[in-house]
C-alpha cells in the first residue's frame, strides 16, 4: 500500500470529524486508534467535498461524478505502514462492524485481503466499509452519506484513494454480488 499515494490525494483535504452518520462501534474503532502514532488518519468533512462541486467541469462523466461527491457527508481512513499486527487489526476491525451490514465484495490480491461491506437502508447506501489487511499494512475507510457504488471507483481514481478503486471489478448487476479473485 502506498500511503504517499493516498496522502497526496487527500491529505490537503483533512477536516473536522462528521461522524454521526457512522455506527458507533466503527467510530469507535477509529477513536482508538486515531491517537496512536504508528497510525496515519485522515479524515475528509461533507464541507470538502461541498466544494468540489463547484468546480467547472466540462466532460459529461466529470459533472456525474461531482453530484455523486455532493452527496457524500464524509470520509475517514486510518491505516498502518510497516505494522506486524495487521492481520489482527484486520480481524479486530470485522468484529465490530454490526450486523446490519452487507458484504458487498470480497477481494484477495497476492497478500492483501479486502472486505467492501455496505450499510443500507430503504434502497439506499448510506455508508460503504472497507477494511484491508496484507502481511505488513492495514487500512479501514468508512465512506458515508448517499452513496452510488457505479462512480465511487472513478471517485477513490481521482482522488488517489487506494482501495476505491477494486470496486471496478464488481460484476455489473445489482449491488449485492460478489466477485472473488484469489
Amino acid at each position: 500500500m502506498d500511503m504517499k499515494k493516498l496522502m497526496m490525494g487527500v491529505a490537503m483535504m483533512t477536516m473536522s470529524l462528521v461522524a454521526n452518520a457512522q455506527s458507533d462501534a466503527i467510530t469507535k474503532f477509529f477513536s482508538k486508534y486515531q491517537d496512536n502514532p504508528a497510525f496515519t488518519q485522515v479524515t475528509v468533512s461533507s464541507k470538502m467535498f461541498g466544494l468540489f462541486t463547484n468546480m467547472d467541469v466540462e466532460k459529461p462523466e466529470d459533472k456525474e461524478i461531482l453530484e455523486a461527491i455532493s452527496k457524500i457527508k464524509g470520509l475517514r481512513v486510518i491505516a498502518k505502514d510497516e505494522a506486524r499486527d495487521s492481520r489482527e487489526l484486520y480481524k479486530e476491525a470485522l468484529s465490530i462492524v454490526p450486523k446490519d451490514y452487507e458484504e458487498l465484495m470480497f477481494v484477495r490480491d497476492k497478500d492483501q485481503d479486502m472486505k467492501f461491506m455496505i450499510k443500507e437502508s430503504g434502497g439506499k447506501i448510506s455508508e460503504l466499509l472497507m477494511i484491508a489487511a496484507g502481511n505488513d499494512d492495514f487500512k479501514m475507510l468508512s465512506l458515508f452519506g448517499e452513496i452510488d457504488l457505479k462512480k465511487v471507483s472513478r471517485i477513490g481514481s481521482k482522488m488517489s484513494i487506494d482501495g476505491l478503486e477494486q470496486l471496478h471489478k464488481m460484476e455489473k448487476g445489482e449491488k449485492g454480488e460478489k466477485k472473488e479473485n484469489e
